[in-house]
């Protein structure tokens, strides 16, 4: 496993090249990257992977707001990327009802204790449970997500991710990077 000294943007190529290796090593055909932008998902075109992208949902920064612009989406769907927009399975509902009435409810436990190994892993058990839910990637298979802190990337996985109904039935293989 390979650890950063900080978290953030700047190790988004290492982490490409550390993912594509890797797959390449194991023949994995799919990649789920958490990207907002589209910035690090556009990192992975012309890799020979299929490539899911996952971002916010729409409102997350704003109500109405989407943070993909059109042209960045139309252009990862140009290009065979698959691009999720949806609500985030660890809050949805319970971040409302924390915000709302207080406390703390158990999908943000359950997304809590995951980042106890980082932000960047947590999203990346996240989103991959998320584009399995949407029918984006195969039941069963072993693919690798790609997550952050913040922007760009600087974490990965390599996991069978179980539908949401069946979360703890997730299993990570291994932790490709994250920061140290």
């Amino acid at each position: 496993m390979e650890c950063f000294a900080k978290a953030g943007k700047a190790n988004t190529d290492a982490v490409v090249e550390i993912v594509c290796r890797r797959a390449e090593e194991l023949g994995i055909e799919h990649l789920v990257v958490a990207s907002n932008t589209g910035w690090t998902a556009e990192k992975f075109l012309d890799k020979g992977f299929k490539v899911v992208c996952v971002t916010h949902h729409v409102g997350y920064k704003g109500p109405g707001e989407d943070e993909m612009p059109r042209e960045a989406r139309e252009k990862l769907r140009q290009e065979g990327v698959e691009v999720l927009t949806t609500t985030h399975l660890l809050a949805g509902v319970d971040r409302a009802l924390r915000l709302k009435f207080g406390g703390l409810y158990p999908a943000e436990i359950m997304a809590n204790t995951l980042k106890i190994f980082g932000q960047g892993v947590k999203v990346c058990v996240e989103v991959a449970s998320m584009a399995l839910d949407a029918g984006l990637i195969p039941h069963g298979v072993e693919i690798i997500a790609v997550g952050g802190t913040g922007r760009g990337a600087d974490a990965a996985c390599l996991l069978v991710p179980a539908h949401a109904s069946a979360f703890f039935d997730t299993r990570v293989k291994e932790v490709l990077c994250k920061p140290r």
